[in-house]
């Protein structure tokens, strides 16, 4: 595949990585099976693997199997070699501060972590930890994994959170943060654990200020991580909370709709991914969609890689029009309603899906609901938007991830992972 991709690149004893081709997850998956450096497992031999969830982090051959939500469309096959989980562990403690090895040896005393992520399917949050109890059983336990599946109804993932003894460490999508902080302040969540680390999503500081408010258990704050199931140690977090890039085993562009660089401080339109640390299925200069804004200035930490904030991705973004809205603009929350989800279904048409609290009126939430969302539109000179009650429930994606506002799906949206 790269060979056909670099076919009409000069011939030079140097060539610059920006001088090598963007690559998307639609055309690698069309040439899957010349993709893979390996010959095996080929895209039908792996296809049958992830259609048995008994097989979710069994390893096939040397290898290991994942799969991307497919959130915009066709979900990606991602193999990993053998030696990974001993890559992954091995560079995220080699970044490990002073302050981290004290906060690891505090929690493992205090209890057990819990991944509440995406059980439906052979994903990383869930697909990651059978994977490591798989090939290393002995680490598993050393790390005490739990998990628990983000799709079961509220009532009964707050039952099972609870029903679970000295939860020290919780891992799982800012959206189930949200969820486990309203049923904390309800009084239904009981847990006490020390630390929160969540990923995958958009992390706002609101939610950060009303998580610590909610859980004043939390010692050691909450880590926000990024990371794809593409390169699961694309990150790290560090004491001073800020996202620093694995830059010897990373490269991650930061670039405009044209695809070319943007200055430090400045948002990109997306980033392109090569990783260094998977010999058996190559991303280079892959596009994730992201929008990032790499820091200008060191960060207090003293770590030499650069540190950035991850703002959202493209594929997130509400287009109504020729206004583009962030979803964050958008307050679904509401003390008579568990879940609250906006779904664009035209251009200018919205619907509202509302999971009830028990004993509550049905038109009073969507009224409200309703309302505030008319309120965003016309504050964005919006007028002729419609917004409309649903009777269909709240839907989550195929990973688990709960999205409160879901955009319209177009032919031109950017792999969303």
């Amino acid at each position: 595949m790269f060979r056909r991709l670099y076919a009409d690149l000069p011939t030079s004893g140097k060539i610059d990585l920006t001088d090598l081709p963007v690559t998307r997850k639609p055309d690698l998956m069309d040439g899957f099976d010349d993709w893979l450096t390996i010959r095996s497992p080929s895209l039908e031999k792996a296809r049958a693997h992830l259609s048995d969830m008994d097989n979710v982090g069994v390893p096939v051959g040397d290898v290991a199997v994942f799969q991307t939500s497919g959130t915009s469309g066709e979900p990606a096959v991602i193999v990993l070699p053998s030696a990974f989980v001993e890559y992954y562990f091995g560079i995220m403690m080699a970044r490990f501060e002073r302050y981290h090895w004290a906060m690891i040896r505090d929690l493992r005393k205090r209890g057990v972590r819990v991944t509440i992520t995406g059980g439906n399917g052979h994903f990383a949050g869930n697909g990651f930890n059978k994977l490591v109890q798989s090939v290393n059983p002995r680490l598993a336990k050393g790390l005490g994994l739990t998990f628990v599946e983000a799709e079961q109804p509220i009532n009964r993932l707050v039952e099972t959170v609870n029903a679970i003894p000295d939860v020290a460490w919780i891992v799982t999508y800012p959206s189930m943060l949200s969820i486990l902080v309203r049923e904390k302040e309800a009084g239904r969540l009981r847990i006490e654990p020390a630390l929160f680390s969540t990923g995958g999503e958009t992390l706002t500081s609101d939610l950060q200020a009303r998580a610590l408010h909610a859980f004043p258990s939390l010692e050691y704050g909450i880590a926000d991580f990024y990371g794809c199931t593409e390169c699961l140690a694309l990150s790290f977090t560090c004491s001073h909370g800020r996202k620093h890039l694995n830059e010897d085993w990373v490269i991650l562009e930061a670039v405009d709709e044209a695809m070319r660089p943007v200055p430090d401080g400045t948002l990109s339109d997306t980033v392109l991914l090569t990783v260094l640390a998977n010999e058996a299925q190559p991303f280079i200069r892959y596009d994730l969609g992201d929008c990032v804004r790499f820091h200008t200035d060191a960060c207090p930490c003293g770590s030499p890689f650069r540190s950035f904030d991850v703002e959202g991705r493209q594929a997130t973004l509400v287009r109504v029009g020729e206004v583009t809205l962030s979803p964050l603009v958008f307050d679904l929350d509401h003390d008579q309603a568990r879940r609250v989800q906006l779904v664009q279904t035209g251009e200018k048409g919205f619907e509202v899906r509302i999971q009830l609290a028990e004993g509550v009126s049905e038109k009073r939430v969507f009224d409200d609901v309703i309302a505030a969302v008319q309120r965003v539109f016309h504050d964005n000179g919006l007028t002729d938007v419609s917004v409309a009650a649903s009777d269909a429930p709240p839907a989550f994606t195929p990973s688990g991830k709960f999205h409160e506002v879901v955009p319209l799906k177009s032919a031109g949206a950017r792999n969303m992972i």
